[in-house]
């Protein structure tokens, strides 16, 4: 039996921060074992610019504890007033990794999304001529469609034209949820790629509903049915490169989670690594872990995988993670997966 594993220092590539308080909060989760993360554009008000990103990479490198191996990834909000010349000029001088195309609407703080794609043309032209990757939150918002269709009808809708219509445009499906994205990832030749998060491996629909409502387990896109996440599963410990870590580690204060009208997001950062090494062995696939969380990430974004290592080992006896983190606006819940965890990062 496996109890030990080496490997490379991961990578986050979907991630939010916050900012202020919550972001000194919640950082050192994540910086205390991931190498990398694109870091979320949707503060209020967004991160548009590159003088905006900027800016954020530095309040976040202030954040940071003292000698964390961590490097903010940084990516611009789409907005239909995108600047094709800023964008361009923000890839160059590293201030911007990437786009981030929220449909207005479609989830926390995006109300400054996209709702007519023409007024963006020039923006996705732009950043296909230079390779800048669009990360793409993939659900309509349409309020015809049920919400647990919205994903499948984002893709025959907007992304299948989107990309048609944009030759060379490199786009990654963040946080895919459904059998028909996997299916339509791996249907691509090329310039396509997906995130998939630890918790929607995890949880399937009933865990929000049955029972009672958990606010805890809600979050945007919104867990599927079971078949949906056993495709998830089996895509994430596949081996296949198109498909990489994206935790949408999303952190709410337990007053705004709780509430009459619950905020979106699961906190995942603290407890990822121990999860997805019980997945992993789950599936009888501990030998494809470094590649979903490592490996193919940089890959797509073309980069080289981090130098360092870390060890993770299996402990006879659970490791006993914190139910909340303590932050300046308040405690934030640690996702709960349901079940013990004996893998630990040394």
């Amino acid at each position: 039996m496996t109890e030990t594993l080496i490997l490379r220092r991961p990578d986050d590539w979907h991630l939010h921060l916050r900012d202020g308080e919550m972001l000194a909060g919640v950082l050192p989760e994540s910086a205390r074992h991931f190498g990398r993360a694109i870091v979320m554009p949707n503060l209020v008000p967004p991160v548009v610019t590159g003088r905006q990103a900027s800016a954020y990479r530095e309040r976040i490198l202030a954040a940071l504890p003292e000698g964390a191996p961590f490097t903010p990834l940084m990516t611009l909000y789409l907005t239909e007033d995108t600047d094709p010349e800023d964008v361009t000029a923000a890839y160059a001088n590293g201030f911007a990794m990437a786009v981030k195309l929220y449909p207005a609407g479609a989830t926390t703080n995006s109300a400054s999304g996209v709702r007519d794609f023409d007024k963006v043309r020039g923006v996705l032209e732009a950043m296909a001529e230079i390779g800048m990757p669009l990360c793409v939150h993939g659900e309509v918002t349409d309020p015809k469609v049920d919400i647990f269709d919205r994903e499948a009808v984002f893709i025959d809708r907007v992304l299948e034209p989107l990309r048609r219509a944009t030759p060379g445009l490199r786009v990654v499906m963040e946080h895919v949820t459904t059998q028909e994205a996997v299916a339509y990832v791996r249907a691509a030749e090329s310039g396509l790629g997906a995130t998939i998060t630890t918790h929607h491996l995890i949880i399937n629909r009933n865990h929000i509903l049955v029972g009672g409502i958990h606010p805890h387990y809600y979050c945007l896109p919104v867990a599927k049915r079971e078949l949906h996440r056993l495709a998830l599963r089996e895509a994430a410990t596949s081996g296949d490169a198109r498909f990489f870590l994206g935790t949408d580690s999303a952190p709410h204060a337990d007053a705004a989670k709780e509430s009459g009208c619950g905020c979106a997001g699961c906190f995942t950062a603290t407890n990822t690594l121990s999860i997805l090494a019980h997945v992993f062995e789950e599936m009888g696939r501990l030998d494809r872990l470094e590649g979903f969380t490592s490996l193919h990430g940089p890959a797509f974004y073309g980069l080289a995988p981090n130098e360092d290592r870390i060890t993770l080992t299996k402990g006879a006896t659970p490791v006993a993670y914190p139910a909340k983190i303590e932050t300046g606006v308040g405690p934030v819940t640690v996702f709960d997966p349901g079940f013990p965890l004996y893998w630990r990062v040394a």
